[in-house]
């Protein structure tokens, strides 16, 4: 009877023990599925954080700063008529300064990965990973788990968890053009580099590819054309003209 007795007591504690781990799997599950995409999206925040600071600071660093729109427009010769100037960006210039402006990112955004705090910055309860970081693992940090879900009353309290992101692939970058009318036959110009940075984000449980995007002005200014002697602006039916009066000698 004593043998039985404890037969089914082992077998009752097994049943409890077993409850209790299949309780707590399903209370981990349930709590991992509620916070992972707020964890996720403070992760996302702060990778965008990092990358975008180390790609500002690779533009700071440049030799060339932004140039005058006069400095890369080259006027073709004239055509048939003399009032009839035609001009064109100096795709050199252009291309020298992207080149140069997208190797300072990717040499930045490399000897970050590699551990070099010099390129990260400071951000508030945030911890470097450095030792992960000088062996490969990509720009590693950590942060209070209160911090990461927004929980007042924890504040920076709680175990620490762990983004870890890396680059993937080429910085990507493009030379984009704005035009705008401003005043009479004047042009507003704005030359700009695009650059695009993928990264993957790595937290645990979970990983997601973004993407880093920043545009770096090359040239800005004004292209001013001859007003014409008649002038009206623009629009349906009859316009008033204005009349712009020419010296005589």
């Amino acid at each position: 009877m004593k043998f039985k007795r404890r037969k089914k007591a082992s077998a009752k504690l097994t049943m409890l023990f077993v409850s209790l781990v299949v309780m707590v799997i399903m209370s981990l599950y349930y709590l991992n599925s509620r916070i992972m995409p707020t964890y996720l999206q403070y992760a996302e925040v702060q990778t965008e954080k990092v990358a975008s600071y180390v790609v500002s600071k690779a533009i700071n660093s440049r030799t060339s700063s932004v140039l005058d729109v006069n400095d890369i427009i080259v006027d073709l010769p004239p055509g048939t008529s003399d009032s009839m100037v035609t001009t064109k960006l100096n795709t050199d210039i252009i291309n020298q300064v992207r080149a140069e402006t997208t190797a300072l990112v990717k040499e930045y955004l490399e000897q970050a990965e590699n551990g070099d705090l010099s390129r990260l910055p400071s951000l508030e309860n945030v911890e470097y990973d450095v030792g992960r970081m000088e062996a490969g693992d990509g720009i590693v940090f950590f942060v209070p788990m209160g911090q990461a879900l927004n929980l007042p009353l924890l504040g920076n309290l709680g175990p620490t968890i762990p983004i870890r992101f890396h680059i993937i692939g080429n910085v990507h970058s493009g030379v984009e053009s704005t035009i705008r009318e401003f005043g009479i036959n004047n042009a507003y110009v704005e030359v700009s580099i695009h650059l695009e940075v993928n990264v993957q984000i790595i937290i645990p449980f979970a990983s997601k590819s973004t993407r880093v995007e920043q545009y770096i002005p090359v040239a800005i200014g004004l292209i001013r054309g001859t007003v014409p002697h008649i002038y009206t602006d623009g629009g349906e039916g009859v316009q008033p003209s204005l009349e712009v009066p020419i010296p005589y000698d």
